[in-house]
């Protein structure tokens, strides 16, 4: 018998697969379902109805009869899973057969079997229950296929924006590199600037070179004794490369003279320099903190200083360490020899609660007396005049070298690199001094 389709006109609620080998048991049920809205196919045997399995997609429910020339009601149920699966198969059998279906419940995942002959309102609400039962199956499937699909989506969201995450933290690495980079040179030539500006006044007083330098030098140590913050050695060092840049307002006439000798006119003039360097400065707004330290490194401990008279821990700290190094560096140069040194540090100490704070004093007479007797010229060492084409790394610097406009390029005691040496090399052409680089052998 061919399939038939009694409600092609109409969308069917379910498709319905009849089998039995028995015409009027056919006609019954399609007669018992006309009133149902289905899709309805009916098969005289088992090999008929995989036929029709095959070319039929969708078939809801199968009823098959048991007892069956050829292939029994078992056996097609057990191969129509396999052309199928999802279909709800129901058994009709006879009393006699209940082996039959328990060996069905088994084999071919039967849902339910009913007794020939059947009631017709129970197998009506059957094939229901069974229609019911394919619908969540296929809607389940249809779900689980839905969720496949997103997490197969939400798989590759993930890939991509791991990958996205990946290359946005590369390029941001790469940036903070060159960042990092870029602000190191940055760094770099704004130390070399302020080195440049520490170097101005001395090319106007001669009498002064190198002196920016050793408050400098004898700042970083004291930063190191005090334990101070990377900020904190900053701004001390800053100011102490800077703390005279003031006086570049000064006529060269009083760069000549000591305060001790200046008249009240020419001292009311000099006792502004401290205020000028502070307003140099100020335009940049890096170096506001050492323009304060520029301006207070005159103040005394105990008020009597200028511009501001300030007292105590007003001043600030690294003010009130400059100012002991400032005064060290500047007598000292009256004096020659370790005994000037030891001369020199003990009217500091003399000074201490006076013009010097009285707890910095002892923490940083002992640095400077090592430092400067480091940096004086050794009796048993031998002096020689070289040209920097001349010059070998490892020799020790025995005197201050300027280029010929006054610009001092290294200070006494430098032991010479493959750094320093390209340096003087380099100002021997540009800039030529008279004389060669005193250098000190033993």
């Amino acid at each position: 018998m061919n399939p038939e389709n009694d409600s092609s006109a109409v969308k069917a609620a379910g498709r319905l697969l009849f089998v039995d080998d028995e015409e009027n048991i056919l006609r019954s049920l399609k007669r018992l379902f006309m009133d149902e809205e289905y899709e309805l196919f009916t098969a005289t045997s088992g090999r008929e109805a995989l036929a029709i399995l095959e070319k039929q997609e969708d078939i809801a429910v199968i009823v098959s009869d048991q007892r069956m020339p050829e292939m029994e009601g078992v056996e097609f149920l057990e191969k129509s899973r396999q052309v199928s699966p999802l279909s709800i198969r129901i058994l009709l059998t006879g009393y006699a057969d209940v082996n039959a279906a328990i060996d069905a419940i088994n084999r071919a995942g039967l849902h339910r079997y009913l007794n020939k002959p059947w009631r017709d309102d129970e197998l009506i609400q059957t094939v229901r229950t069974a229609l019911q039962s394919y619908s969540l199956i296929k809607e389940n499937q249809r779900l689980n296929g839905l969720v496949l699909k997103q997490n197969k989506e939400l798989k590759r969201w993930n890939d991509d924006l791991e990958k996205m995450v990946q290359e946005q933290t590369e390029e941001l690495q790469t940036r903070y590199d060159d960042l990092r980079h870029l602000n190191s040179e940055m760094r770099k030539n704004f130390k070399s600037t302020i080195m440049s500006f520490s170097s101005l006044l001395e090319l106007r007083d001669k009498r002064m070179r190198s002196h920016s330098r050793n408050v400098a030098e004898m700042a970083s140590i004291a930063g190191r004794i005090l334990q101070l913050s990377a900020a904190e050695k900053e701004t001390l060092l800053v100011g102490a490369l800077l703390h005279d840049i003031g006086k570049i307002a000064i006529p060269d006439i009083m760069l000549q003279s000591d305060p001790e000798q200046m008249s009240a006119h020419e001292y009311a003039e000099y006792v502004q320099h401290p205020v000028r360097g502070q307003a140099a400065v100020d335009l940049i707004e890096n170096l506001r903190d050492a323009g304060l330290v520029i301006r207070h490194h005159h103040e005394r401990y105990d008020g009597e200083g200028f511009p501001d008279r300030l007292k105590r821990k007003d001043i600030p700290m690294a003010a009130r360490i400059i100012s002991i190094l400032d005064f060290i560096d500047r007598k000292i140069r009256k004096f020659e020899g370790a005994a000037g040194v030891d001369a020199i540090l003990q009217r500091v100490e003399e000074e201490a609660g006076k013009s010097f704070d009285p707890k910095l004093v002892p923490l940083l007479v002992p640095a400077a007396r090592k430092y400067y007797r480091e940096h004086l010229t050794n009796v048993d060492q031998v002096e020689l005049e070289l040209y920097p084409k001349d010059l070998k790394t490892g020799m020790v610097v025995s005197r201050d070298v300027y280029s010929g406009t006054g610009i001092l390029l290294l200070g006494q005691g430098t032991v010479l690199d493959e750094k320093g040496i390209t340096l003087l090399r380099r100002y021997h052409n540009l800039d030529p001094s008279r004389q060669g680089v005193f250098v000190s052998t033993r």
